[in-house]
């Protein structure tokens, strides 16, 4: 894959690290097996109290394509941004320090976007959810929403991680950095969604169609602080509505509350019920019709109020919990690995979300409007549409 010169454009990798010694060294292979080689690697680690820094110093020594930062605690945006002011590549390429990537992530998300036109700042793969061991859960994020996406990425984040991305350098030369203020807010979790709307703002969006990420979810990280997700996303939504103050309330109360199903779904599949209760009753707070529209919502709730009653009852009869679920585990057979290719098979099965997705991508610009008709006002005095000052 060459570009118009003949030659590969360098790609920086960069990785904030903050007491990642489990996982580290799984990410850095599975970016160092990259089957494009003209990388480099900036792991940033963020005052780590474990082996992290350790851990990438032995890595560096074998393959001088790795670079150790090293600065005090202070957040994934902080470490992101040091670790892009220090990078040389015409890409940047994040990758969260327990996520892996499959062998042609980067390779073909560099071939997409240099066939892509000069518009086009961002492409992102696909992604699945991974365990402790490397594993498919069976969750996953596709979409193919592609183009003019900032209203569509308002509404609904359909990348939904920091690992699945390439973007242009000059993107950050554009936009700025990584939102740092919003740690110092207690808000952090939302960075990734905040720059990808500040980039949509500008360029347009590509999409590689396959399975090249693995997303770990596990209940301890931090994409599991639901509470600092929820300040993230209001601090975000608080400095967009100020930005445009035309925009149409009802993008925020469809997005907030499609945000805090997620939520529920996310705390539900982490065996965290009342949690998904009340992230069920946050989505009715702002928006009280869409949610009873969705099935998801009966389903979660449903499941959720049986899972809160079996405990209480079990509770009677067992003297620990621990035992009844001890009890019930000796029934249940192991849950088989599902494998990437079998993902797709899947997606084909469930292609009515896709299908959701892109329809709502192609009506929400109708329905809500784009960033160029929320800076038009209407002057009282004369009735003409008039500009206001661009952000």
């Amino acid at each position: 894959m060459d570009n118009v010169s003949g030659v590969q454009p360098l790609v920086s990798v960069i990785i904030p690290a903050y007491n990642a010694e489990k996982f580290i060294e799984r990410t850095l292979n599975s970016v160092l097996s990259q089957t494009y080689k003209n990388i480099e690697v900036l792991v940033v680690d963020d005052g780590s109290q474990d082996r992290t820094a350790e851990i990438v110093k032995s890595i560096a020594e074998l393959d001088q394509r790795v670079t150790l930062l090293q600065q005090p605690n202070s957040g994934v945006a902080t470490a992101r941004n040091l670790a892009i002011q220090n990078s040389k590549g015409e890409f940047i390429a994040p990758i969260d320090a327990d996520d892996i990537w499959y062998p042609q992530n980067i390779e073909k998300q560099v071939q997409c976007i240099l066939n892509s036109e000069s518009s086009a700042g961002l492409v992102y793969s696909w992604s699945v959810d991974i365990d402790e061991a490397d594993s498919p859960t069976g969750e996953f994020r596709a979409s193919r929403i592609e183009g003019e996406v900032y209203t569509t990425l308002l509404c609904h984040d359909f990348i939904a991680n920091a690992s699945s991305v390439l973007i242009r350098r000059s993107c950050f030369d554009k936009v700025g950095g990584y939102d740092r203020s919003l740690k110092e807010q207690n808000g952090q979790g939302c960075e990734d969604w905040d720059i990808y709307l500040r980039i949509a703002e500008h360029y347009n969006f590509r999409v590689v169609p396959e399975f090249l990420v693995g997303y770990r979810k596990l209940a301890n990280s931090m994409s599991c602080d639901y509470t600092s997700m929820a300040n993230s996303r209001e601090l975000i939504w608080k400095s967009i509505r100020e930005k445009y103050p035309n925009i149409p309330a009802a993008i925020y109360l469809l997005s907030s509350s499609s945000f805090y199903i997620n939520l529920a779904r996310q705390s539900s599949r982490h065996g965290k019920h009342k949690s998904t209760l009340f992230w069920l009753f946050k989505s009715l707070q702002k928006e009280f019709v869409t949610p009873f529209l969705r099935l998801e919502f009966y389903i979660l709730l449903i499941k959720s109020l049986l899972k809160i009653m079996d405990r209480s009852a079990t509770a009677l009869i067992w003297t620990a919990h621990n035992a009844w679920v001890n009890f019930k585990q000796r029934f249940k057979s192991d849950r088989q690995a599902i494998a990437i290719n079998d993902l797709n098979n899947r997606l084909l099965k469930t292609n009515f979300k896709v299908l959701a997705e892109s329809t709502l991508h192609r009506l929400a610009p109708m329905i809500f409007g784009t960033p160029k008709s929320w800076l038009i006002i209407v002057n009282k005095n004369t009735g003409l549409c008039q500009p206001i000052n661009e952000p």
